[in-house]
């Protein structure tokens, strides 16, 4: 455990130190291909950051922090977009605080470009003790119908991503002092599924998404189809960009070679929101469900291309028992002092 925490170290120096590389260049070379150029090799260096780690834990937030976000962000700086651009430059420490933090500053008192429903901590209470009861739970998985204990699986994911990115987002408003914008508004109250991915669930990769992947696929695509259905190609096109990068991070967890089900699983999600969208431009009217019956359609159809395709390379990660272990590891080494391997540990909970 100590060599992980000092992988963690070097990787986190090797971040900082190219982000302020990031930022002088920022400073003296105008967007464009020069720029992307000069930021290249700080983008192919995030993307294998992670490979220097294999905790769980450490390795999962690192590539999702970086890898993905971080090096998406640089992208899009390159050519003047995104939340690094700004004008006046961001300070320094915001600049930071932006590319390795799932965060989106909301500056000059604009209003977010999503309005969610606040949360204070008593709002969490119900969900930890769900979330206690879910680990115990596991315990007994052998009794439980496989569907019941994928649903287990499902929500200790929600919840753990959820308080995770909340946490970092609590951390980065405390050190930069600024107003961020949320990471998830109530996925579970979805309509569609295109509402539940664009505009309820991991809010802060939608945003990175739509200026990277979506709006050059639909300038790309228009010159060769109609304006009125040019966003179905894009989607999709965003969609399947979604799929291989979140297949990257479960290699960068497990080092499993490929299955592609990951992939499969945002097609799937890519091809039924352009179904959705045709629905919408050609029928709108007449196809209208009530909100209660659309809700639970769009939950049902994402939990059961989830059980399908999602969990099956999750579950291989063994993910109970080595977050389990892990937390235990660092929770020893705080108590204690003393770094052990997680692998020398055995959970109590399983």
């Amino acid at each position: 455990m100590e060599g992980e925490v000092q992988h963690l170290m070097v990787d986190w120096g090797l971040a900082l130190a190219s982000l302020l590389y990031c930022h002088g260049v920022g400073m003296f070379i105008a967007e464009g291909t020069t720029r992307f150029l000069a930021l290249f090799p700080v983008i192919c260096l995030f993307v294998c950051i992670p490979l220097n780690l294999s905790t769980m834990f450490l390795c999962g937030l690192t590539s999702f922090f970086i890898s993905w976000l971080g090096s998406f962000k640089l992208i899009l700086y390159a050519f003047g977009q995104g939340p690094l651009s700004s004008y006046p430059p961001l300070p320094l420490s915001h600049f930071i605080s932006s590319a390795c933090l799932p965060i989106k500053i909301v500056r000059n008192q604009e209003n977010p470009s999503h309005q969610t429903t606040k949360k204070s901590p008593k709002d969490y209470a119900p969900r930890i003790l769900l979330f206690i009861i879910t680990m115990k739970a596991y315990g007994y998985k052998d009794y439980l119908h496989p569907w019941l204990t994928t649903s287990l699986y499902a929500y200790y994911l929600f919840f753990m991503l959820e308080l995770l990115l909340a946490m970092t987002a609590s951390l980065a408003r405390t050190i930069v002092g600024v107003q961020l914008e949320p990471q998830f508004d109530e996925p579970h109250h979805a309509t569609s599924v295109q509402n539940f991915w664009g505009k309820r669930w991991n809010l802060m990769v939608s945003s990175i998404l739509r200026p990277t992947v979506y709006q050059p696929a639909r300038a790309m695509f228009s010159h060769l189809i109609p304006e009125r259905w040019v966003s179905v190609p894009a989607v999709f096109t965003t969609f399947l960009v979604s799929g291989v990068v979140h297949e990257l991070i479960f290699y960068y967890l497990g080092r499993f070679t490929p299955t592609w089900e990951m992939t499969w699983f945002f097609i799937i999600q890519g091809i039924w929101v352009g179904i959705e969208i045709v629905i919408k431009k050609t029928m709108a009217q007449r196809f209208e469900p009530q909100p209660f019956v659309a809700t639970l359609l769009t939950l049902a159809f994402v939990m059961l291309t989830s059980f399908w395709l999602f969990f099956p390379p999750f579950l291989r990660l063994d993910p109970f028992d080595r977050s389990c272990r892990e937390a235990m590891a660092f929770l020893g080494f705080f108590k204690n002092g003393q770094m052990l391997s997680p692998n020398e540990l055995v959970c109590p909970f399983i």
